[in-house]
């Protein structure tokens, strides 16, 4: 957990689980797994346990941590919170009851703003009408190449006041998707000793997409060794667009 972000689009991180496994290539060099190493290795009590090297790595086990729970309510100035940015809270591991806790914590506390990002968005859809979905909760999917489009037709079934899309890191295009009832899609290179590029026109065809219809757009980065080493401009500019909320589909 982190008070403040350096993250683009939010201001601190809450990790109420940690841990995850691989579901599809944008996993491939995942950022918390190889901070989960550099934690374990500084004695960080959270990333001592060991994990199964052929999935997630030794400290990155999926576990829930009850004693973060109240850590939002502690933080009295209003800020934009992202859920589990070492985790997804949509995993299979985590119990069904504890996400309502955490739902819980997160409706009892409406001066913040929290995006919770999943790549299990099957499982997001099923639980859904099982949870109480505040307004200030956004909910969103990541999408990195073509093979994962199929997520967004879930994510479209949940009733959260923001439904967003993250194309990151980017591997391939996205031509047609489907923006109906997505308020908001941030698209980002991948960072790292192993990034993989990203085509230019691949982040072109998503800006088109959005303006036309009428989803805000993000762009994060352009990767490379470091997160800022290409800059975040497209075409001359900055996309630094917020969602705001619209009608369902």
């Amino acid at each position: 957990m982190a008070d403040r972000s350096a993250i683009e689009w939010t201001e601190a991180t809450w990790n109420p689980t940690t841990g995850c496994d691989r579901v599809s290539a944008g996993c491939d060099n995942c950022y918390a797994l190889a901070l989960s190493r550099r934690l374990k290795a500084m004695g960080s009590a959270k990333y001592q346990a060991d994990g199964d090297p052929r999935t997630s790595g030794p400290g990155f086990d999926v576990s829930i941590h009850e004693d973060t729970l109240d850590i939002p309510r502690r933080w009295r100035d209003p800020r934009v919170v992202f859920v589990n940015s070492m985790s997804d809270l949509f995993h299979a591991r985590v119990p069904l009851d504890y996400v309502r806790r955490v739902f819980e914590v997160m409706g009892s506390t409406p001066r913040h703003t929290y995006q919770v990002l999943t790549k299990r968005a099957a499982r997001l859809a099923k639980v859904a009408p099982q949870l109480d979905w505040p307004p200030n909760v956004w909910m969103g999917v990541s999408i990195e190449s073509g093979g994962e489009v199929a997520r967004v037709e879930h994510l479209q079934q949940v009733p959260a006041a923001v439904r967003f899309i993250s194309a990151e890191p980017l591997l391939g295009p996205l031509p047609g998707l489907d923006l109906g009832g997505i308020h908001w899609l941030i698209a980002g290179g991948e960072s790292g000793y192993n990034h993989r590029p990203m085509d230019p026109d691949w982040v072109r065809g998503l800006r088109d997409q959005c303006a036309a219809a009428g989803t805000a757009f993000f762009f994060k980065q352009w990767g490379g060794h470091t997160p800022k080493a290409g800059g975040r401009q497209l075409d001359g500019r900055e996309h630094s667009e917020m969602p705001v909320p619209m009608s369902d589909p």
